[in-house]
């Protein structure tokens, strides 16, 4: 197997592998998000320490959403590699 198609095949390998990632990750935020939407509706009515709570899960989103956005950009980069690598393929037939 050529050096070129390795690489191919590695990158498809971890294209499969992030795409999961970024699956679970959302999975995740989802439910984040409505421990959020549980945590600020208590906190509008309870104390410091429900107040507290809020703020620690509206973090927990924000960052949450910062490495899906992260993956993705990855999983794009990584996306891009792929196709040059088969056009590359293609052109050396």
């Amino acid at each position: 197997m050529r050096r070129l198609e390795k690489k191919l095949f590695a990158i498809t390998d971890e294209i499969d592998r992030l795409r999961e990632t970024v699956r679970q990750t959302e999975e995740e935020w989802y439910v984040l998000q409505h421990l959020d939407d549980d945590a600020q509706r208590d906190a509008a009515v309870g104390g410091p320490i429900d107040r507290d709570d809020a703020r620690q899960t509206a973090r927990d989103v924000a960052r949450f959403q910062q490495l899906i956005t992260e993956l993705r950009r990855r999983l794009t980069h990584l996306e891009a590699k792929r196709v040059d690598l088969l056009n590359r393929l293609g052109s050396t037939g």
